[in-house]
This record gives structure tokens, C-alpha cells and sequence, in this order.
């Protein structure tokens, strides 16, 4: 049963919203979907099939916008496809840049709905976290972002749209697989993929797809905080790499500060990762655990993790995340010693566990800082909201 407010509690599907124009923004719709709108806005289906594959040319591969530019679309054709449909781009309502390089933009959909993604630049690799919601379903103690009422899912359009617009800032068209600054997609920002799962889906078959945006399923990687259910058809659907937060390795911690334990817990989880498809030693699942002063730091702590991924016989490497404070946070970070002695046992343990090095705190972009909504709330008032999303996730 739904609860009162602007809440989702679960997945729920939501009809695409208009634009105020009419128009049909053809961003995130696939040749097959490009084609069917074609038609249905008018045009003869052959002429239609041959429109596709030249529109997702111009849209994936050359990042066009303005039909205009579509030269090998006769020019008299131009007025009608831009009278009908846009080739569009997220509003940015706000673009930083932190000291370290790291982007961060806060856009802005139609319908007037605020959130963010973040660029890591890398000496190696260049990596855009895709946010997946607009606010969070889940409710996970450390993070920021899930502090945020879940207002709406994203749309494919708008997962791709990231993408495009960071093709955009970039100077990365036409696409190309060589000399790219964007290297790497994770689907780690705001939200929870798998609460999304066929928007995710959708957006994420367009990036990959080899005549457009051509970005391998192996430099993805989707992360999530275990919805159990959802996992083995992420695998066999859209086939990227998996991480999963996992950030505690008791029943008890788990269930205070990742609260959809008490519903999918560790070893049902562990299971699943078992499970995973595509999973091996080349394809290893990454597991990210956060790191909280004397709550799941302690060196118990780390060999209970190399013992439960060594049960399970997991392709396993550990990413350890030091804890990004935000104002209201109940919790600190662990000492770079403690750290340090945690990341060590899991290694000794035959477990790759590196340290992840913080990047664009000073710009609120680091791992669980994302969020939108600039008011502060009480502790009271994150408590109840916590409450609300534990009742309506069941």
C-alpha cells in the first residue's frame, strides 16, 4: 500500500510527462521507438524506417541537436521534424568544479525536478556517475543522498541525457571509442538503479549500443544496495558490471545503516552476487563498504568480510570508502589507521581492498554527498523521514 506524500515506495511506473511544447524529445528512445514516433506523428513507415537510422546517427553518434544539421535529411523535411520533435539536453541549473578537477551539475527536468551528476577525471580513465532518480527510495543511515524523499524515477531520456550532456561539456563528438575523457559510467548516483529497472535498462542498451554512444558494458558498472530480487535479470538484461554497497558484515550493523538488509539480508545477498551472471575473475563484483568510526571498521570486521566472500566463492574486490561527512550525519570517519589496518587483513586475506580517494568534497560531489535539497533538517525530521521509507519498503 502506497503511503501518504509524495513518496514511491517500491518501483512504480509513472507515464512520461509532456513537455510543455508538445514536442516529443527523442533522446533515449531507441531506432525502433525513433521509427514508431515517426510514424505515428505522420510520416509513411518506409520512409519512417530509412528517418531512424538516420536521426540515431545524428543523436548518438555525431551528438547533433538542431535538425538543420542533419545533412543528409532533405532540407524540406527539417521544419516538419522540428515542429514535432527536439533533440534535447537536461537543463543545468548549477555546474561546479572542485579544486580536484571533479565536475559536478545540477539539472533540472521539464517538469521542474532537481538532480545531479558528477565527472571523475583520472590520470587513466574518466568516469560520469548517472544518477537514476530524482531523490532516493532507500534509506541508508550514511548517505546524504538518502535523506531525500524519492519524488520520481528518471526516464531513460534523462539517464542518456546525462551522458550526452557530459559528451557535450567534453568536446567528445562524433563519438568515437578512441581518445575518450569519458571512459567509465557508473550508475551510482542519486537513487537506486534497480528501483528503476527499466528505465536503467533502456538508457543503458542506448550507451552501449555500437552505432551510437559505443560505450563497452564492460567500463559500467551498476551499483546497488541489494535489492536481491531485481539482480540476476540485471545481469542477464542489460549485463554490466555489478557493485553492491554492502558496508557491514553483521545482521545488526547492516540493518541499522542499510536498512533494506532487514528485508534482502547478507547471505541472501552474498547468494545472489553468487549468482550473478557473467561473474568470474575478469569480471569481479565490487563491493563497497563505507567506512564508519567504531561501527564496522574494527579488525573483526575485516576478517568476517574475507571469511563471507571466501564462503561464497565470490570474484570479489572491496572498495573501502572513507566516510564524507554532511551536516546532520550521525556518524564519523574512520581514522586513516584504522583504515589502513582493515584495508590490510582483507589483503592478506587474498581480497583486493584499496582505498578510494575522496574527490570533489569541497563541492558536496564526493560518495553519498549527492542531494539536491539545500534545506537542513532536524535530526527528528531525518529519523521520521527514515521511518516512512522502512514502512513503505515493507
Amino acid at each position: 500500500m502506497p503511503i501518504p506524500g509524495h513518496i514511491d515506495p517500491v518501483p512504480v511506473a509513472r507515464a512520461p510527462f509532456a513537455r510543455p511544447d508538445g514536442r516529443v524529445d527523442l533522446v533515449g528512445l531507441d531506432k525502433g521507438a525513433i521509427r514508431v514516433a515517426l510514424e505515428a506523428a505522420g510520416m509513411e513507415p518506409k520512409q519512417a524506417k530509412l528517418r531512424a537510422k538516420q536521426l540515431w546517427h545524428w543523436i548518438y553518434n555525431r551528438g547533433v541537436t538542431d535538425f538543420t544539421l542533419m545533412t543528409d535529411i532533405a532540407k524540406a523535411q527539417h521544419p516538419w521534424l522540428a515542429e514535432r520533435f527536439v533533440v534535447g539536453r537536461p537543463d543545468v541549473k548549477e555546474a561546479q568544479v572542485s579544486e580536484d578537477g571533479t565536475r559536478k551539475w545540477l539539472l533540472t527536468s521539464p517538469d521542474g525536478q532537481d538532480y545531479e551528476m558528477v565527472f571523475i577525471p583520472d590520470a587513466d580513465r574518466g568516469t560520469l556517475c548517472v544518477s537514476s532518480q530524482v531523490g532516493c527510495t532507500l534509506n541508508c543511515r550514511f548517505c546524504h543522498t538518502g535523506t531525500m524523499r524519492l519524488v520520481r524515477n528518471l526516464t531513460a531520456g534523462e539517464i542518456v541525457g546525462q551522458v550526452m550532456l557530459a559528451r557535450d561539456a567534453l568536446g567528445e563528438w562524433p563519438s568515437s571509442p578512441d581518445g575518450r575523457l569519458l571512459t567509465n559510467i557508473v550508475m551510482m548516483g542519486m537513487g537506486e538503479p534497480l528501483y528503476n529497472f527499466d528505465a536503467v535498462r533502456d538508457g543503458l542498451k542506448i550507451v552501449m549500443d555500437g552505432d551510437g554512444l559505443a560505450l563497452s558494458k564492460r567500463r559500467i558498472t551498476l551499483s546497488t544496495s541489494g535489492v536481491v530480487p531485481m539482480m540476476a535479470r540485471a545481469g542477464e538484461e542489460i549485463g554490466v558490471n555489478l557493485a553492491v554497497s554492502l558496508h557491514a558484515v553483521t545482521k545488526d550493523v547492516r540493518d541499522e545503516i542499510v536498512p533494506l538488509n532487514r528485508k534482502y539480508g547478507i547471505e541472501e545477498l552474498l547468494q545472489a552476487c553468487a549468482d550473478y551472471p557473467g561473474a568470474n575473475n575478469a569480471r569481479r563484483i565490487t563491493f563497497e563498504y563505507v567506512m564508519l568510526k567504531d561501527k564496522n571498521d574494527s579488525d573483526a570486521d575485516a576478517r568476517e568480510l574475507v571469511r563471507l566472500l571466501r564462503q561464497f566463492k565470490l570474484p570479489a574486490k572491496v572498495n573501502l570508502i572513507p566516510f564524507n561527512p554532511w551536516p546532520g550525519a550521525e556518524y564519523e570517519c574512520s581514522t586513516p589507521e584504522r583504515i589502513r589496518s582493515f584495508s590490510n587483513i582483507v589483503f592478506e586475506g587474498g581480497i583486493s581492498a584499496p582505498v578510494r580517494t575522496p574527490r570533489g568534497r569541497d563541492i558536496d560531489a564526493a560518495c553519498g554527498q549527492l542531494k539536491t535539497a539545500a534545506e537542513k533538517k532536524s535530526r527528528a525530521e531525518l529519523d521520521r523521514l527514515a521511518a516512512e521509507k522502512q514502512a513503505a519498503l515493507g
